[in-house]
């Protein structure tokens, strides 16, 4: 069973179509029930208690697909990867800024 979510992925949890809190994904393991995942995250907001939480979700749940606990819609989102958002480094044509020395600097 694969999901887009893997360990180290960082992840918002919404919980009644609001953004409740972000957690770092560290494991994701197959429970006892055949089709279902362990999923172990820790919580990564500083307004709550640090805590490290292991929910039992469906693979689709684990991907976005809303779900309920004790009547309540919760659903998970994988935030993008931040080093895939960085720029390119142009290779220049090797004309840079002006280079001036501080020890031949009169002072």
């Amino acid at each position: 069973m694969v999901t887009n979510i893997t360990p180290l992925d960082v992840i918002s949890v919404y919980i009644d179509g609001n953004l409740a809190f972000y957690a770092r994904v560290e494991e994701i393991l197959p429970d006892v029930k055949k089709g279902w995942l362990r999923m172990r995250f820790f919580v990564l907001n500083p307004a709550l208690e640090e805590q490290e939480l292991t929910w039992i979700l469906e693979p689709a749940q684990i991907d976005g697909e809303e779900f309920t606990m004790g009547g309540t819609p919760i659903r998970i989102e994988r935030l993008p990867d931040p080093t895939s958002a960085l720029p390119e480094e142009a290779e220049g044509d090797g004309e840079g800024g002006k280079v001036i020395s501080f020890t031949s600097r009169k002072g």
